[in-house]
């Protein structure tokens, strides 16, 4: 059997959270590698969302969302602002579009205030469309620091602040097996490659939990079962006449289908939830768009006829299904596993871009 090469820490996936985990390591001395099964950085989860900066508004308080949302926000826009990462704090309208869902809102803002956010203001029906006359509701939240960024960019200036400490990006670079042992993990790729780690961080998003599966000496009951929830996204053909976020109250399993705008100024509504049977079913079904124009029009009724197009679809990496409640992050370290040096990410959807600074801290302190 071959000797393996010997290695500090590795990361196991380059999407935004993996490649902010590196980051982080790199910049406290760590000697990094990071291994992505794709030819290329942020393929997955990373190119296929909003890229939208999340206030810290809808996760209950105490948990690693709600926690991790709002420390990385503050993160995110002052590294944004400091590299020039293209970015917009455009602000965000929540939008009760019947009187029954007043009540919502108002618990909503309660679950700000109480996650520290502290600038939600709320809106008469009146006031939110002094801000964008084609809004049809009843009240809204308006949250100032909800904003977009170019999550590509990004990820490049990751990938960069890795690389300038030293650290390593292997691409087309899949792990095909994980061993622990006392005195290191050992990693096999695919291609035969063996690497002895004395950290190892899980950070392939939809594969995560196939991974953790397959890691001699983790528990099974440590690993939770995964579900996949597709998001599907429709584009405006024409441009919107809105210059906020439009996001209606939240739904059990999403936030809605909201619009949200690139920096471009080009609409996109979405994501809807339809649970799937693989991670790698993407293709958007054009009969979606029926129900699409029936929840747009319940805020935007001057919608017109014909006037979405097929965009794109991403998948959420549940572990809850359908009729399961929602989980936190698992962020699951050596306290709750038992294996030192192991770090497993489990679960981290949406607010994961948003998150991903402040994610790479809190596993940097598990490490």
């Amino acid at each position: 059997m071959d000797v393996a090469h010997r290695v500090d820490c590795v990361v196991i996936g380059a999407g935004v959270v993996g490649l902010a985990v590196a980051r982080a390591l790199a910049l406290a001395g760590r000697e990094v590698m990071v291994l992505e099964r794709a030819g290329a950085i942020g393929t997955g989860i990373s190119s296929r969302n909003s890229e939208v900066i999340h206030a810290g508004i809808y996760y209950p308080s105490g948990t690693l969302k709600a926690g991790l949302c709002v420390r990385g926000k503050a993160l995110l826009y002052a590294y944004c602002a400091e590299r020039g990462i293209g970015h917009r704090r455009c602000g965000k309208l929540i939008v009760a579009s019947a009187p029954a869902q007043q009540q919502r809102l108002a618990a909503l803002v309660e679950q700000g205030r109480a996650n520290g956010v502290d600038d939600l203001q709320w809106l008469t029906g009146e006031q939110a469309r002094a801000l964008e006359p084609q809004l049809h509701c009843h009240a809204a939240i308006v949250s100032p620091s909800t904003g977009i960024v170019d999550s590509h960019a990004l990820m490049l200036s990751l990938q960069g602040d890795v690389e300038r400490a030293a650290g390593i990006v292997a691409l087309n670079t899949p792990v095909t097996a994980m061993k622990w042992t006392p005195d290191a993990i050992t990693l096999v790729a695919d291609d035969g490659t063996r690497l002895s780690a004395r950290s190892v961080v899980n950070a392939a998003g939809l594969q995560a939990v196939a991974l953790a599966a397959r890691c001699e000496g983790l528990a099974s009951a440590r690993v939770p079962h995964p579900s996949w929830a597709k998001g599907n996204y429709f584009t405006l053909s024409t441009r919107a006449p809105f210059s906020h976020l439009i996001y209606p109250v939240p739904q059990a399993a999403g936030l809605g289908v909201h619009l949200t705008l690139d920096l471009g100024g080009q609409a996109r509504f979405g994501p809807d939830v339809q649970w799937v049977e693989s991670a790698d079913d993407l293709e958007v079904d054009p009969a979606r768009a029926t129900g699409f124009y029936a929840d747009i029009r319940s805020y935007w009724p001057a919608l017109p006829d014909g006037a979405l197009q097929v965009g794109y679809a991403g998948i959420r990496p549940k572990i809850h299904g359908p009729n399961e409640p929602a989980r936190d992050f698992l962020i699951q370290g050596p306290a709750e596993h038992g294996l030192a040096g192991l770090v497993n990410l489990f679960g981290i959807e949406s607010p994961g871009l948003t998150s991903a600074l402040a994610i790479g801290e809190h596993v940097r302190a598990l490490l």
